[in-house]
């Protein structure tokens, strides 16, 4: 029973990190909701935003300036919570894959196997919830931005939705920490 449960949770925390690392690196976050003649889809995300042409399928893609330049509160936040949980999550495989009964890296020593298990547990957790919040604080923003605008009556000609790489924050996050509650509370 031991060695399905870690089983699980480690296809479940490298899944969850692969998703959170996407969300991290890919540009929609924001996407453009208002657009009614389906003319262009713009997408905005942590790094760059882009805008494809729904005629021909070419997309152009603008960098933001530099990585240190004033940029909104929720992209700085977000990134710097993101890339924190990629980290996490990334040590907390390395850990969880050591950890594994099936492999022999201090296969004589079972205890000391499943405090690995378990710091892995722990590490992914933290991972998880600063993904979480990071992928909550922009959502939260985007929607703020949006009802803001609705209450004073303001129509820009754009108006951005939650993107898919929001939902996949999202999932990895919830993933990695479902992943975290297998390590450490069912495992012993």
């Amino acid at each position: 029973m031991s060695a399905a449960l870690q089983m699980t949770a480690f296809g479940l925390a490298l899944l969850s990190t692969l998703f959170l690392l996407l969300a991290t690196c890919t540009d929609c976050w924001m996407v453009n909701a208002d657009d009614s003649l389906e003319v262009s889809h713009k997408c905005r995300g942590l790094w760059r935003e882009c805008v494809t042409n729904m005629q021909d399928g070419v997309r152009t893609c603008d960098q933001y300036d530099s990585i240190l330049a004033d940029h909104p509160v929720k992209i700085v936040v977000t990134r710097t919570l993101l890339i924190t949980a990629d980290l996490l999550a990334g040590l907390a495989l390395a850990i969880l894959l050591l950890g594994l009964d099936c492999v022999t890296f201090l296969k004589e020593d079972p205890h000391a196997k499943l405090k690995m298990c378990h710091a892995a547990g722990i590490i992914l957790g933290v991972g998880s919830i600063l993904g979480l919040v990071g992928s909550v604080w922009y959502a939260v923003d985007v929607y703020m931005e949006r009802a803001m605008l609705v209450a004073r009556n303001v129509f820009l000609g754009v108006h951005y939705d939650f993107g898919w790489s929001c939902w996949l924050g999202m999932a990895g996050s919830t993933g990695c920490f479902m992943a975290s509650v297998l390590l450490t509370c069912c495992l012993y």
